[in-house]
């Protein structure tokens, strides 16, 4: 029964492992410069984002997200340069024709609708107005273009367009009588956050623990003859062995590594098309369960480390059998904290155990799944790095946007996909939070575990094996994914773009130089390398 719940746990680990590529390294824009949104003289500006707060009888009463217009002014980033004056309420509310209200040193409000956006710029510059906020007929914030020809120089103004929700309330206050008080800023998003920098330590971490784990569970196969199971018992078509400590580990074959491209792309094709409240609700589920298994994993493996009585203790559960007791212990208290985190997953301290859960997932993933050769890890590395540039830079060129981001932003389900890691943004005014995608952890993450036991395996120094540098390398392609974020302006970026080649490419390089690369190939060559160095133990 024991070993079922594992192989149960090593499909639901290679789903999410699928499921996980989905998150691209990307950051919230605060500018976006849409080149399907036409260009002409005056009508040329990016779109920013702009803060609007509202103070109701000189009380500050809300902050909402605004976007700015292809035309216009553009709204000042400085705060000593904001602007602020009161609020009217334009009649005609459409703000299509001639007002009848005073707008000298105000700022115009007025619904979207019944005429062009220019339309009533034109009309709210020409009454005297500093600015104008137009309410959109829906929450989500829609680009104001210029709908025709012509030449907008003359609009001197900036446009805002709120959502309809916001755009209410301000509504609702100046029917009330309550004199109502705007300030517009648009600040810039600053190059770089701290979050960025734990962001990195946790990946490193993760891999770091995960490494070192898997190779102390591997130190004595080289001892031991492994037992061979079916290869029809896994759906994936990878090899499932016992290591030497008697824990369930899945080798990928080639054939698994070489189908990457087509199953992960199915899968994100299929949430491209269909991602719905109802498909986040199943990927939550999925994340649960993985979560779940992967924190008691982690959890029962440390208590027994430095409790060495607790995991000699065994109960009778009908239907399970004999059951761990530390594990039985264990359980409940994950399965409570999944269904918090399912059921409050939007509160912004829920990051914390999203990170936790993810953090255990990835460690046990790292455990379960190995890489067998660096044949398999370059197929399976190559197929990643192709698959990543593919669908953030080249889907746009099909789906007229990019599928990646779209299905990790849940742009149609308004809710993004859970596996991934995140962490608040710090000194950001914007707020938001930084992310990496689980993806980005696992692939780098398999060879990194990979050069470790093979480092143990051939009794090879730190300075002397692979591990170091491919840590080293992980880092650095950590640290190039931001740099390119904040060179491209905060556009989504495949993250393994730069990662697989600091990882894979070092390993690979360092490797021909050496004269080792032969036998990190294949698992035969190291094999023979080891028979000539202990027959026996090679048996």
């Amino acid at each position: 029964m024991a070993f079922f719940c594992q192989k149960v746990a090593i499909v639901s680990a290679v789903f999410l492992l699928y499921t996980s590529l989905l998150q691209p390294g990307f950051c919230d824009e605060t500018t976006s410069d849409d080149d399907r949104a036409p260009k002409q003289p005056g009508c040329d500006n990016v779109f920013q984002l702009v803060k609007v707060q509202y103070f109701l009888d000189g009380q500050f009463l809300k902050e909402v997200v605004g976007l700015t217009a292809r035309f216009g002014a553009l709204v000042p980033r400085s705060e000593k340069e904001e602007i602020k004056a009161p609020l009217v309420l334009t009649d005609p509310l459409d703000g299509c024709s001639n007002f009848s209200t005073q707008l000298i040193g105000s700022i115009a409000l007025v619904a979207r609708g019944n005429c062009t956006f220019t339309k009533k710029a034109r009309e709210a510059q020409g009454a005297g107005a500093t600015a104008l906020l137009v309410i959109n007929d829906e929450e989500e914030l829609y680009k104001m273009v210029c709908s025709e020809s012509g030449n907008y120089t003359d609009i001197e103004i900036p446009s805002v367009l709120l959502p309809k929700s916001a755009g209410s309330d301000l509504q609702a206050a100046l029917k009330s009588g309550s004199n109502v008080e705007v300030s517009l800023l648009s600040p810039n998003r600053p190059l770089w956050d701290w979050a960025e920098l734990f962001l990195g330590i946790m990946a490193m971490c993760t891999i770091g623990c995960a490494s070192y784990w898997s190779a102390e569970t591997t130190k004595g196969e080289a001892n031991e003859r492994y037992k061979e199971l079916d290869e029809k018992d896994s759906p994936f078509d990878m090899d499932i062995e016992k290591t030497a400590d008697d824990e369930t580990s899945v080798n990928i074959s080639m054939k698994a590594a070489a189908s990457f491209v087509v199953f992960a792309s199915v899968l994100l094709l299929l949430l491209y098309f269909f991602l719905s409240e109802f498909t986040i609700w199943i990927l939550v589920i999925v994340f649960c369960i993985a979560g779940i298994e992967g924190l008691q994993h982690c959890t029962v493996a440390m208590l027994t480390r430095y409790f060495k009585g607790l995991g000699q203790k065994f109960v009778t559960v009908p239907c399970l059998g004999d059951v761990s007791l530390v594990a039985l212990l264990v359980f409940p208290f994950c399965l409570g904290l999944a269904i918090w985190w399912a059921l409050h997953r939007q509160a912004f301290y829920a990051w914390t155990i999203q990170d936790v859960f993810g953090i255990a997932f990835m460690i046990t993933v790292l455990q379960m799944i190995r890489l067998p050769e660096i044949k398999v890890a370059t197929v399976l590395l190559s197929c990643a790095f192709v698959y990543d540039i593919f669908w953030v830079f080249i889907s746009p060129l099909i789906f007229h946007e990019s599928v990646m981001v779209v299905v990790a932003r849940g742009d149609k389900s308004g809710e993004g996909i859970p596996m991934l890691l995140k962490i608040p943004r710090i000194s950001d005014p914007w707020g938001g939070e930084s992310l990496i995608g689980f993806g980005d952890i696992i692939l780098p993450g398999l060879l990194i575990s990979y050069c470790l036991r093979y480092d143990y395996t051939l009794k090879k120094t730190l300075q002397g094996g692979y591990f170091l540098y491919a840590f080293v390398g992980y880092g650095i392609g950590l640290l190039l994914t931001d740099i390119s974020l904040v060179l491209m302006d905060g556009h989504g970026q495949p993250a393994l773009l730069y990662l697989v080649p600091c990882t894979l490419g070092v390993v690979v390089l360092l490797s021909l130089y050496r004269g080792e690369f032969r036998e990190m190939w294949s698992t035969t060559k190291q094999r023979e390398i080891l028979q000539k160095e202990d027959p026996i133990s090679s048996i």
